[in-house]
């Protein structure tokens, strides 16, 4: 599996591609406003077709390109059911231009798995951020796309719509039962591993709260 990243947007969101060369298939993750570009001179520039575009929360910062990128290559959106009204009805709050709505067409229940060439990345449903918010794991290559749930020493924020502590607490916890090699690969900011987070992961978890 090949990687691609792009820092995007008026909050520096990371757009993610990740492609098979052998079949050439590629999938997008979090399209923020103005990704298209970029990513459709990368698919190009590999002779790639994006199968899928993942958004890991509904957030406008993660999505706002979702139509543009479906617009231009065909290929259909997904995002856990839980947030899928983010999509076709967005709240830009605090975004500096308007988010245009996009019809999300594949669901990313939890257990659930993407599968593309040699891309296998499971969801796990990771609330706390958004109500549907996913971290996506791949095994195979050591990786988890970690969304807004998990960043840097941090987590993401629970007081904007769809935020709750109580459930951060939990995706937590269940993260730090990840293995320590995993890199993190956040929504934004720069990556890290689950076994540099883990000591506060553990913390929140035995503590049952979200450090003060």
């Amino acid at each position: 599996m090949e990687r691609l990243h792009a820092v995007i947007g008026p909050v520096s969101t990371n757009v993610y591609v990740l492609g098979d060369p052998r079949t050439r298939e590629a999938i997008a993750i979090d399209t923020a406003i103005p990704s298209l570009t970029w990513i459709s001179g990368a698919l190009e520039e590999r002779d790639w077709t994006l199968k899928l575009i993942v958004s890991t929360h509904g957030h406008w910062d993660h999505v706002g390109d979702n139509a543009a990128v479906a617009a231009h290559t065909g290929a259909p959106i997904a995002v856990h059911q839980l947030d899928a009204h983010r999509l076709t009805n967005p709240q830009p709050l605090y975004a500096p231009f308007e988010i245009p709505p996009s019809v999300p067409a594949v669901d990313l229940a939890e257990g659930g798995e993407i599968r593309f060439g040699e891309i296998r990345l499971r969801v796990l449903h990771t609330p706390g951020h958004t109500e549907g918010s996913v971290c996506l794991l791949s095994a195979d290559d050591g990786l988890l796309f970690s969304g807004d749930t998990l960043f840097a020493g941090a987590w993401g924020r629970v007081d904007l719509p769809g935020g709750s502590p109580e459930l951060m607490v939990e995706s937590l916890g269940r993260l730090a039962e990840l293995e320590d090699h995993l890199r993190v690969l956040p929504g934004h900011g720069s990556a890290t591993t689950i076994g540099r987070e883990r000591a506060w992961m553990e913390m929140v978890r035995s503590d049952r709260r979200l450090p003060m």
